[in-house]
């Protein structure tokens, strides 16, 4: 690939800009906002003057409802050799895009499963895709050589590519995307009311469960407009646990020593089925998940202190696998959590204990 068009400079046009032109290849950038294309391209994803000849792949970075529209315009005017989307839902838009009557065979559905909570060219990293999966969902008619035009994309962004059927990604993700976003967004919401001394006790459970509802409401109504089937369904399923859980809850308030333990059941039941669910999510560069044990260092909330924790770390010889930080409630202070190898934690602890840390058990 030398040459591509990205149509639509927010969050994950501007990002897959941004990668492209790190690896050489001259990227065209196009937005309905000609204020944010300048944006994109002043920091270096790419030019904001249109190419004078069809480039090799056009990446259309629209929202779900526009995608089809701004396809079938780029493919009128022929603007490249193959065609991409990268919109979050992809049976509706191919659906639509024949229902035009359209050649697909220059064209490929994809999905990078990656983002951030902010939105915009500014919100751009050209590591943004880095070790994520991307999907692809070619159909009998893709034509061999999109398909490998999109493969060298994914490939330049560092992401793995992942092949689905695109009704199949669309039930994917709306059980480990759309429909976790609402239910943040429904325990977030219990908040806005909350009273000030309650909101002030927020830990990090709380923050990590509501962290993804902080996202750009307008972005996320399109991308439910797209999917709504899936994730009703999802949310259906999750409604009828909330009504046992409720019921077990209540018959925990009895005064009856039977209904008690039919509520302890209950909650039980729930509870071990979230654990079983919970080991099933990737780990680490999405591989099956491992046991980490956590060496558990209190710091001063001041610049340094976690370059320190990290080259002490080093210096004992011990890789940090994942790390976690939660800050105290009305301290200058926090506690990093460092995941580690279970054979390393001991020597880990000693280490940096005699390095003058403060370590909690």
């Amino acid at each position: 690939m030398r040459t591509a068009l990205v149509i639509g400079t927010g969050l994950i046009g501007t990002s897959a800009a941004l990668a492209l032109t790190g690896r050489g290849v001259t990227v065209h950038l196009v937005d309905h906002d000609p204020e944010q294309a300048r944006t994109a391209a002043a920091l270096g994803a790419g030019t904001d003057q249109a190419p004078a000849e069809p480039v090799d792949l056009a990446i259309v970075a629209a929202p779900p409802a526009l995608v089809a529209g701004v396809l079938a315009d780029a493919m009128g005017r022929r603007l490249a050799r193959g065609y991409i989307d990268v919109a979050s839902v992809k049976g509706g838009p191919r659906r639509e895009l024949e229902a035009r009557g359209l050649d697909l065979s220059a064209y490929i559905g994809t999905h990078p499963m990656s983002g951030r909570e902010k939105s915009g060219p500014l919100a751009g990293t050209a590591d943004l895709f880095e070790g994520r999966p991307w999907v692809l969902t070619p159909t009998r008619d893709t034509d061999t050589e999109v398909l490998n035009l999109a493969l060298e994309l994914v490939s330049h962004c560092r992401a793995v590519p992942v092949v689905m059927d695109a009704d199949a990604h669309d039930r994917a993700v709306a059980l480990v995307s759309h429909m976790p976003h609402l239910v943040s967004s429904m325990v977030a919401a219990r908040l806005e009311h909350a009273e000030e001394a309650a909101v002030r006790l927020c830990g990090q459970g709380i923050r990590d469960v509501t962290r993804i509802a902080a996202s750009d409401p307008r972005m996320w109504i399109d991308i439910l407009s797209a999917n709504p089937g899936p994730v009703a369904d999802l949310l259906t399923d999750v409604a009828a646990d909330l009504e046992e859980t409720v019921r077990a809850l209540r018959a925990l308030q009895s005064s009856d020593e039977d209904k008690r333990r039919e509520g302890s059941t209950g909650i039980a039941d729930v509870l071990r089925r979230g654990n079983a669910g919970q080991v099933r999510v990737p780990g680490k560069h999405g591989s099956a998940p491992r046991a980490y044990e956590t060496v558990a260092v209190l710091i001063d909330d001041q610049p340094g202190q976690l370059a320190r924790i990290f080259a002490d770390a080093e210096r004992a010889g011990v890789n940090v696998e994942d790390v976690r930080i939660e800050h105290a409630t009305g301290q200058q202070a926090g506690l990093v959590q460092l995941m580690v190898e279970p054979r390393s934690a001991a020597a880990l602890t000693a280490a940096l204990r005699e390095w003058g840390w403060a370590i909690r058990q």
